[in-house]
């Protein structure tokens, strides 16, 4: 390539910069409606996305889960990623928890062994033999803590994983510029 044309390349044109920041505000307000509208039914002023609510999203995986909007944010940058199986699962066992019948409680379980656990399930997570073994048996007579070998392996995933990765992301990056600058402005 001709030196002339690399240099002019090499040089951003002065409004680039300023296209750019516009453009991420754009995407982060975006995303901050999104979000909202998701959660429309609670859209009071109290409830509203807040920069130090996200902020505190960086604290760790648990306060991030905790909160609605975070949730939804990284299930969002997780499904961006294809590797949304995870929190998915998670979240799943979180719901089988809560099961009081015994007959609903057999078959959630065997749902989410077929989907998640079993060699080869559609959205198969990352754990080991030992514990899809042990979990095959215990869907033979579930409990409430038929998963909870399984859900602890896949927390750890995501929080040495995921999470991180998903701090780094534009998304989360964009959301917090966004935030900021609507605070800025008042």
């Amino acid at each position: 390539m001709p030196s002339l044309i690399r240099e002019s390349l090499a040089v951003k044109h002065p409004s680039m910069d300023s296209d750019d920041r516009k453009r991420k505000q754009n995407i982060g307000k975006n995303f901050m409606c999104r979000l909202q509208c998701m959660f429309s039914s609670s859209a009071t002023p109290e409830s509203k996305l807040s920069l130090e609510e996200t902020q505190q999203w960086s604290d760790s995986l648990e306060r991030l889960l905790e909160s609605k909007y975070g949730l939804a944010t990284f299930r969002t940058f997780l499904k961006s990623e294809f590797s949304d199986e995870n929190i998915e699962f998670w979240l799943t066992c979180e719901d089988y928890k809560k099961i009081k019948s015994s007959f609903r409680m057999t078959s959630k379980a065997k749902k989410i062994y077929e989907q998640f656990v079993r060699a080869e399930a559609p959205r198969e997570i990352n754990i080991d033999y030992h514990t899809r073994e042990q979990i095959k048996k215990n869907v033979k007579a579930p409990t409430v803590q038929c998963f909870d070998e399984a859900q602890k392996i896949v927390y750890g995933l995501m929080e040495r994983d995921s999470y991180p990765r998903f701090l780094r992301s534009e998304m989360y990056r964009t959301l917090l510029e966004s935030l900021a600058a609507e605070a800025a402005h008042g």
